[in-house]
């Protein structure tokens, strides 16, 4: 299993010893969007859904979701995140909403997982809002950007 964190020598499945690293500031940039028809974009742009600030709710949502990963990822640790955004772009031209979540801690382990998760939550809950009146939403191309902190350093997509 060389290479693979969360497996032992035997091949079990064990949360990682994070007990001797070093508490370090650490920072994750997560991006995905979700892509609708004009019509459900113009609704959510105008404000005119009926369930309210579709954008407004969302990015609640992918703050909550940030501070519940290790809830609903098995081996991941729970932290202490110091700061976390939500932020959305509207790309008009293609028809869909670009999410970009960043993830603060200092700690002893990353904050990719809660970015990725934040932002798969946000998405989430516009589909949710949404669905009544557009039922072919697509997520998609949710990838890590950039992440800073810890041993391995700084990384950040080509």
């Amino acid at each position: 299993m060389s290479g693979l964190t969360h497996f032992n020598e035997s091949g079990e499945a064990h949360m990682v010893d994070i007990g001797e690293k070093s508490s370090t500031a650490r920072r994750a940039v997560v991006n995905g969007h979700i892509s609708m028809n004009p019509a459900t974009l113009t609704l959510i742009m105008q404000g005119n859904h009926k369930k309210g600030d579709v954008l407004g709710i969302s990015r609640i949502a992918g703050i909550m979701a940030t501070k519940r990963t290790a809830d609903l990822i098995p081996l991941c640790h729970p932290l202490a995140l110091t700061h976390v955004s939500v932020d959305f772009e509207i790309d008009e031209p293609n028809n869909r909403i670009e999410c970009t979540v960043a993830t603060e801690t200092k700690g002893q382990t990353g904050v990719e997982m809660e970015a990725l998760t934040g932002a798969q939550v946000a998405l989430l809950t516009i589909y949710d809002m949404c669905k009544a009146v557009d039922r072919g939403m697509v997520i998609g191309n949710i990838r890590l950007l950039e992440k800073s902190g810890g041993k391995s350093g700084h990384w950040k997509k080509d």
